[in-house]
């Protein structure tokens, strides 16, 4: 009964359900589908193997990550399967981002997210004193840029993205200083003019000038854009019912299961459904965020951070794109979106938090006497 006891003592159930009914949404947009439905069959399959990656996830209590060189090794291993992955990886719609294995295929620059999670939580955990000298910065970046490079080439400008802004946010949280914060807009500013010229490729430039103007080109690179704001908006209050959304059954809405996945659900639920998506997903993050502000080490605070930062950043990209405030750029929803990869991140990532932050309620139990009745 003990050992029943410590296994599930400080489990944080809130994170799990909440997890779990947003997958359940994503589950229930696939399942309204006409035709043949290989998205819902294959994502309960990758909600299950997910739940259960979560529970392994949480029995450790991560010392090892603050302590060891796991992180130095994890970060190579990263580094490696990016590299390999432009050389040996598939190439769908332009880009070579994954691993195909017939019967599933992985994308290495999701977990690659909670890599830069781990490295920057670790750097500035061991460095807190020393956060204003602005080396510390500049060093945890260029760790950071190998990274965002190798993801930047393949190309994945969606995950390019949320890899700064991981590093960014967290940053901000380790408690850079407002001159250096300065210099980092600026940095920013010069390698986004570098990145104009000489590295993006001409359909992204196409899809940030359709941001500017989105109804410059609504039959080319608009088109996409165009068709989920005519999606989220035809949902209204109450929404169309579920099985009945016209865009993306009709198929004028692309990709409704993975990157417009919240504008086949709005078509669907309405406003108040996907108000509560949103009421449902700030409590995860704000849960979250209160179990990291009492965590016990800076390494469990700066984690959490990261990962709230990682689930936020990825929530409103996706749902700008969605509505036409933010450029196209393939990036999927957490939870709701069809895919094992990202899932596996995040239901992984929610595990090794809630090991970090039950550390302390399990010893406990541990170390108390035995009831004799």
């Amino acid at each position: 009964m003990r050992r029943f006891l410590t296994f599930f003592a400080g489990f944080d159930m809130w994170l799990f359900g909440i997890a779990l009914i947003l997958s359940c949404f994503g589950l229930i947009t696939m399942y309204s589908y006409v035709g043949d439905n290989i998205f819902f069959e294959r994502q309960i399959v990758w909600i299950g193997i997910s739940c259960l990656f979560l529970l392994i996830a949480s029995i450790p209590d991560y010392q090892f990550l603050r302590t060891g060189n796991t992180v130095f090794y994890v970060y190579v291993l990263a580094i490696l399967s990016l590299i390999l992955v432009l050389i040996f990886g598939d190439v769908v719609k332009g880009a070579q981002s994954r691993f195909d294995f017939g019967f599933f295929s992985l994308q290495p620059a999701d977990p690659a997210k909670l890599v830069v999670i781990m490295v920057v939580a670790k750097y500035f955990s061991k460095r807190h004193v020393e956060i204003a000298d602005i080396r510390h910065s500049i060093i945890s970046g260029l760790y950071i840029f190998c990274i965002f490079g190798l993801v930047f080439i393949q190309p994945d400008f969606g995950s390019a993205i949320i890899l700064f802004a991981i590093w960014f946010g967290m940053v901000l949280v380790a408690g850079i200083s407002f001159r250096h914060l300065a210099l980092v807009f600026l940095l920013g500013a010069v390698t986004f003019s570098g990145l104009w010229f000489f590295g993006f490729q001409e359909y992204q430039k196409d899809r940030i000038r359709t941001f500017m103007h989105p109804l410059s080109d609504i039959r080319g690179t608009g088109y996409n854009a165009y068709q989920s704001t005519i999606a989220v908006g035809s949902g209204e209050l109450l929404g169309k019912g579920v099985g009945y959304g016209t865009q993306s059954k009709l198929q004028f809405l692309p990709e409704y299961e993975t990157d417009f996945i919240f504008a086949a659900f709005a078509e669907e639920w309405g406003f108040f459904g996907s108000l509560l998506v949103f009421v449902l997903f700030g409590g995860l993050v704000w849960r979250i965020v209160y179990k990291a502000l009492g965590a016990a080490t800076n390494f469990e605070r700066l984690f959490g951070a990261g990962l709230a930062i990682l689930l936020t950043t990825h929530f409103f990209v996706h749902i700008g794109m969605n509505i036409g405030l933010l450029p196209v750029t393939g990036t999927t929803v957490p939870f709701l979106s069809y895919g094992g990869s990202h899932l596996m991140t995040e239901f992984i990532g929610i595990g090794m938090f809630i090991g970090m932050t039950r550390r302390r309620i399990r010893k406990s139990l541990e170390t108390e006497p035995t009831m004799v009745l």
